[in-house]
């Protein structure tokens, strides 16, 4: 019987190791989705049962990366408690303040950027990410704190480039009158003109040649 009870014993304890691993993956999915659908007392009460803040999904997205992206600003502030890694990047490169910056959450963005977030990053980085999608607010925040302008994306382009190429007049406006370079130029021989030009906005080409850009 003694070895019998000393048999059952580790297998006891596998099971009950396997019911626990089964729970917390519940516990962690029950998590993204309340993040997602922007539960903030599930958020919490989940938190307090143990869940870490720097969970991951599958794709390599902290749970503070999908609050960002979804706008959830009170969440945030709840995973910036519970001391969530700030400037995680997931996969792509891209950190919560990049996803907070490419939507214009500018409350997120002031919220990330005053938790730690680094606003200068090798790469693609939050006003580059702000311009493409001509969130100009955002855009002037950044600048604010210390964002590079003129700061190169790996494609050679820079925020000037990509707010011309979108069409975005306003954040074109604010880049030139916080003087980005209308001179730079990509390997291919680019410039925020020629980008501009070519995806047919005339009236950030007429703007970017009052600031001197030539052909």
């Amino acid at each position: 019987m003694t070895r019998f009870i000393a048999f059952l014993r580790p297998l006891a304890a596998i099971c009950f190791l396997s019911i626990l691993s089964v729970a917390q993956a519940q516990s962690l999915e029950d998590m993204f989705k309340a993040v997602k659908s922007n539960d903030a007392s599930t958020v919490e009460r989940l938190l307090q049962r143990g869940i870490d803040a720097n969970s991951t999904d599958t794709r390599g997205d902290t749970l503070l990366m999908q609050a960002s992206r979804e706008g959830h600003e009170e969440i945030v502030a709840r995973l910036i408690a519970a001391r969530a890694k700030i400037n995680a990047r997931n996969a792509s490169g891209e950190s919560a303040l990049m996803l907070a910056a490419i939507k214009g959450y500018l409350p997120i963005v002031t919220r990330l950027q005053a938790a730690g977030a680094e606003v200068n990053v090798s790469g693609w980085n939050p006003l580059l990410y702000a311009a493409f999608e001509g969130k100009t607010p955002v855009c002037k925040f950044l600048l604010e704190k210390g964002a590079d302008i003129d700061a190169l994306a790996p494609n050679g382009a820079t925020a000037l480039m990509l707010a011309s190429r979108q069409g975005h007049l306003d954040t074109v406006k604010l880049l030139l009158w916080e003087h980005a370079n209308p001179h730079i130029k990509t390997a291919e021989d680019l410039t925020a003109l020629k980008w501009a030009a070519k995806a047919g906005n005339s009236d950030i080409v007429a703007l970017l040649k009052q600031a001197g850009a030539k052909e």
